[in-house]
């Protein structure tokens, strides 16, 4: 579901930044999460196991959310959202590749998790660059 979602949300970006970092950004969370999710949904089918169809209700209150923000506002909230959902995206994926049940999760763990840091630092630092030249606008 967390794959569903960054595809969400970056299509999401791409309409509702303000940033042409974060609209980049949207557009990378597209491709490669599309990637990804291609590559679970065949490791899924391949054992027998359903995708959801669907995103999960915090995801969607989080799409919610930021569908009603624009600009510097949407910016500093997507990508709070993105530093905080790959943080934790990565320490799953790091807890599967070690000691996943299945050798195929594993191996798709292993594969998909230097992809998600490269994800998580450039996160990071669109979000500090939005800090540094104050377009984004912190909450009180």
């Amino acid at each position: 579901m967390g794959g569903m979602a960054e595809v969400e949300l970056g299509r999401l970006a791409q309409q509702n930044a303000g940033s042409a970092q974060v609209k980049e950004f949207g557009a990378r969370m597209v491709h490669d999460h599309s990637a990804a999710n291609e590559q679970l949904r065949s490791v899924a089918s391949a054992h027998g196991l359903r995708m959801p169809q669907q995103l999960s209700r915090k995801d969607q209150e989080t799409r919610e959310r930021l569908s009603r923000l624009h600009g510097a506002a949407f910016d500093s909230a997507y990508m709070r959202t993105m530093v905080d959902d790959h943080n934790k995206d990565i320490q799953e994926f790091r807890r599967e590749a070690r000691s996943g049940q299945s050798q195929a999760l594993r191996q798709y763990a292993t594969d998909t998790l230097p992809v998600l840091e490269t994800h998580d630092r450039l996160a990071h630092e669109v979000r500090q660059s939005l800090t540094a030249t104050g377009s984004s606008q912190r909450r009180r």
